[in-house]
């Protein structure tokens, strides 16, 4: 009896001390339809994430007050943050996780809490769970609203590429970052321009990434198709939408075998079981089956899809958006992808850092 009483009064500590640590933020992700710029300090999106999907990695805007999670070069969150005051200023440049902490207390400040750590930098700058009052306010770490930092924490692992941008100092594809990664996930270096010439139809080079999963990005409003693996884009193409009707965000994985009839965007090949993803705010889409009338929405020449079907296998992944994902193109609004789908048969199992001041 007193080993049980014992035991009760170890777990009622352990359940207070957990209480004691603060939740800064939004408890639950905002629908993805919500422009980033939008979100109000503490909220954030998050879509979903496997680890089986592909390299991840993490664009911090300071201009921006805002961080976005790539998986496989698709948006799949992002949230509002709070990096370094004036006289602790965040670092920008290139970093890779060092260390990861769950429950890190600080060296440094009256051993404050700092959940889900990830440490950027040996002298103290990290991301983790802090404050969010809307502006700069932590002596050099970048803050993250608690279940943002939980998620992310749980879909990282040691060496994965955060990319810290600020205006002025950094290139603007990863100062004000779109749906589609602007970096290469393995080395955090740029990505090439990849823009199609006014007279060419489409791209397509597999030879710079030869093997991975596969993610898709369609915008009807950019009428572009971009094809990623592993994190790289190996083509993009034009299309035709057919149905100028706004559709919003939809996210999608080829499921086992095909859909009845003939493939209608490769005549004389089967058409690829789609199946639908439920991401925040469009939860009940969960498991539709794509129709024919859905695939007929848009065109694609011929030539690129003869190239891309070989790749459609059981678990690639598609996103489409009717805002514009380009460079050149992109507003404020961008929407994210769940990578965590329905169960699918035969799934596919910059320069560097700048000096500056941190801890936090």
């Amino acid at each position: 009896m007193k080993r049980f009483l014992l035991i009760l009064a170890m777990c009622l500590l352990a359940a207070m001390a957990q209480a004691a640590v603060p939740v800064w933020g939004a408890r639950e992700s905002s629908p993805a339809d919500t422009p980033a710029l939008d979100l109000k300090p503490g909220q954030w999106i998050w879509g979903g994430d496997n680890k089986k999907m592909g390299p991840m990695a993490l664009v911090v805007s300071l201009t921006e007050q805002r961080a976005y999670a790539y998986r496989n070069g698709v948006l799949i969150g992002v949230t509002t943050i709070s990096s370094g005051k004036h006289g602790y200023e965040t670092p920008t440049g290139v970093f890779t996780i060092l260390q990861k902490d769950k429950d890190h207390h600080s060296n440094k400040y009256d051993n404050a809490p700092m959940p889900y750590q990830q440490r950027l930098t040996w002298s103290g700058v990290a991301l983790h769970a802090g404050g969010l009052p809307g502006y700069p306010e932590s002596h050099g770490c970048v803050h993250l609203p608690t279940r943002f930092a939980e998620k992310l924490f749980d879909s990282t692992n040691m060496g994965m590429t955060v990319v810290v941008s600020e205006e002025g100092a950094s290139p603007p594809s990863v100062v004000h970052p779109r749906a589609i990664l602007p970096i290469d996930p393995h080395s955090g270096t740029q990505s090439g321009d990849l823009r199609l010439a006014d007279d060419q139809e489409f791209s397509w080079h597999p030879e710079s990434s030869p093997e991975g999963p596969v993610s898709m990005v369609l915008s009807a409003a950019d009428e572009r198709i971009v094809v990623l693996r592993n994190g790289v884009e190996i083509g993009r193409s034009r299309i035709v939408v057919n149905d100028k009707t706004a559709h919003g965000t939809h996210a999608y994985i080829v499921a086992a075998g095909y859909l009845p009839g003939d493939n209608p965007l490769l005549p004389g090949t089967p058409m690829p079981n789609w199946i639908t993803i439920g991401i925040p705010g469009h939860d009940d889409e969960k498991g539709h089956v794509v129709t024919d009338q859905d695939i007929r929405r848009v065109s694609i020449p011929p030539a690129f899809m003869a190239n891309l079907m070989p790749l459609l296998t059981p678990g690639v992944v598609l996103l489409t958006t009717d805002v514009p994902v380009l460079p050149e193109t992109t507003g404020k609004k961008l929407e994210v992808l769940d990578s965590n789908p329905p169960e699918v048969a035969g799934a596919q199992t910059l320069p560097g850092a700048d000096k500056g001041k941190a801890g936090s």
